[in-house]
């Protein structure tokens, strides 16, 4: 039987302290980044430079206020990275997503928000291709499914 002191536990570093950045392959950056910037609101970083022809882009979440959370080990969400074109990615663009659960096209990742009904308006209004409607009573919060303009697959869900 242990002692109470043989059941302290050790203090150790965490292993894993969030998500960094999110790697998403496109046919056009530039083109991307724009659609990116009016349908989820994010932001280029400073690392570079918005233009036709680009090859990679990071783009940024920005607080309520348009400024980037402070980076570091924890962030709360991660950046976007657009990769494509010159970059080889054109391949792979569109790729983004897997099936399950009898064939169904699931997303790699899941976006929060607090305004569930604002962004579904919003999303139709600009003519992205919204997967699947806001489903009513789901237990665990309601959400909806999407492309970007490559038919990379993302989700939408406000706890």
């Amino acid at each position: 039987m242990q002692t109470q002191e043989e059941n302290k536990s050790v203090e150790q570093i965490e292993d894993i302290t969030g998500i960094t950045c999110i790697y998403i392959p496109v046919n056009n950056v530039y083109e991307s980044v724009k659609w990116y910037q009016q349908n989820l609101g994010c932001q280029p970083t400073k690392h570079n430079k918005v233009e036709p022809g680009m090859e990679i882009c990071i783009l940024r979440f920005t607080d309520q206020n348009g400024n980037f959370p402070g980076a570091g080990l924890r962030q709360p969400v991660p950046a976007l990275f657009l990769m494509g074109g010159g970059g080889g990615a054109t391949r792979a663009a569109g790729t983004l997503g897997f099936t399950f659960d009898k064939g169904n096209r699931q997303p790699v990742a899941c976006f929060t928000t607090p305004r569930i009904q604002e962004m579904y308006n919003r999303f139709r209004k600009n003519g992205v291709n919204v997967v699947t409607e806001i489903p009513e009573n789901r237990p665990c919060g309601p959400n909806f499914k999407f492309c970007d303009p490559d038919g990379n697959m993302f989700e939408l869900w406000q706890p």
